[in-house]
């Protein structure tokens, strides 16, 4: 089956709820819960998509034709892509009668993993769930991450020790999921966790932890100081907390303070590859996608989410390579992840300001002749970078550091003052 028989198929077998719509933007279940809805006026999760779409890329094909490497590595794994499979639990409440989450988990692992990357997976009050999810991970050979809910600390000790059995590559806690109102009131209990109760988690786990559900630059610090190998930016989808910030919106700055400490990943309204090349120029390591992974099992079964994995792949290699980026991050093993950890500032220029730094500076910058210049300010007034200072009538200067050589100076000089570079 091909992608759009896929789409046609889960139409006819999800729910009352999911619409399984071409473009998952939660506009046709709005505020639908149960159902893959949002909270409240669902304003979050529509915000979500919303605002990768205004998010643009500058588009240079001025470049080397080379195959892209989108393969990323993560706690030691590598993976076909930066792309991971979001958890999502409570299948047959909010998506149909097809799949229970025992079977879904199971799908969803097996596939995701013979895909080349790995899915994380849901909780649940019944233990079966967990149980079932991480007997898929080791099935995989450890491809898959147990997400678990903050439970009560007896019952998270609990379940980490059956996930150390797994041996999964890491292992997760939404904490996001605190805010999720058909958790509330539940035995066993869910809720908010301090530092110093997810240092002792952390401790106890033995393994990789990511915690999910990061929304503030404060949150990723005090992850951070909670000893969290990685975070998720995530809010969860919507569900959680209505009127909140799209995940887009607080990546950047969140990737700012704690960038390059632990690994960053994303989800929310992430759709199409283009959309995940988005969020790793703003700072993401990797990203979850969730609703459209559940299209995929209940269209495809088995087969769907690798359909998925491909699509999705191909959209982000095509994307980098209609950005000239060049031989950016080539002299490593993993290009794509060494732009992202090692040369963000250069990666951000391809896509912000649509020009290669690298390229640029290996070539020498304009000179300009101290006894030739007049100090009109032609200059100046005409270089885009704002690289030329000087003031009237005294000899001008050009910063190598911000000038591009793109050779206004040159073109707009009465006098000749000003050598092109060679």
């Amino acid at each position: 089956m091909d992608y759009s028989e896929i789409l046609k198929n889960a139409r006819e077998c999800s729910g009352p709820y999911c619409k399984a719509c071409p473009v998952c933007n939660g506009m046709a279940c709005r505020t639908q819960v149960p159902g893959p809805g949002g909270k409240g006026t669902a304003a979050t999760m529509l915000r979500n998509y919303q605002k990768w779409q205004e998010v643009c890329i500058n588009m240079d094909t001025i470049c080397e034709n080379a195959p892209i490497d989108t393969t990323f590595t993560m706690f030691g794994r590598t993976f076909a892509a930066p792309i991971f499979a979001a958890p999502v639990g409570a299948m047959k409440l909010h998506y149909g009668d097809k799949y229970d989450d025992l079977t879904y988990n199971d799908i969803l692992v097996s596939s995701c993993a013979q895909a080349g990357i790995a899915a994380f997976t849901g909780d649940g009050t019944n233990p079966a769930v967990m149980e079932g999810a991480l007997h898929a991970i080791a099935a995989s050979g450890g491809a898959g991450i147990p997400t678990v809910k903050p439970w009560n600390m007896e019952t998270v000790f609990a379940k980490l020790d059956a996930v150390r059995q797994a041996d999964p590559v890491a292992v997760a806690m939404d904490i996001d999921a605190a805010g999720l109102p058909f958790l509330k009131g539940l035995t066993p209990p869910a809720g908010s966790k301090t530092v110093e109760e997810l240092r002792q988690i952390i401790d106890y786990a033995k393994k990789p932890f990511i915690i999910k559900g990061i929304m503030t630059v404060r949150g990723a610090q005090k992850a951070l100081e909670a000893g969290a190998s990685a975070i998720v930016v995530s809010n969860p989808g919507g569900r959680a907390q209505d009127q909140c910030p799209s995940t887009a919106e607080v990546l950047p700055a969140i990737a700012d303070a704690v960038g390059g400490k632990l690994t960053i990943l994303v989800d929310g309204g992430l759709r199409n590859g283009t959309d995940i090349f988005k969020a790793l120029a703003l700072g993401a390591d990797g990203v979850l996608i969730g609703r459209p992974f559940v299209t995929m099992v209940y269209g495809g079964g088995a087969q769907g989410p690798g359909v998925l994995v491909k699509k999705l792949q191909e959209e982000l290699a095509d994307t980098i390579s209609k950005t000239a980026l060049c031989g950016l991050g080539q002299s490593a093993c993993k290009p794509v992840q060494s732009t992202l950890k090692y040369f963000r500032d250069e990666y951000l220029a391809h896509v912000v300001d649509h020009h290669c730094p690298i390229c640029n500076k290996e070539k020498p910058h304009p000179t300009i002749d101290p006894e030739k210049c007049k100090g009109c300010g032609k200059c100046r007034k005409n270089c885009p970078m704002e690289a030329i200072t000087g003031a009237a009538k005294q000899v001008h200067v050009i910063d190598p550091e911000k000038c591009i050589n793109c050779g206004a100076c040159v073109t707009n000089c009465p006098f000749g003052a000003i050598t092109a570079s060679k």
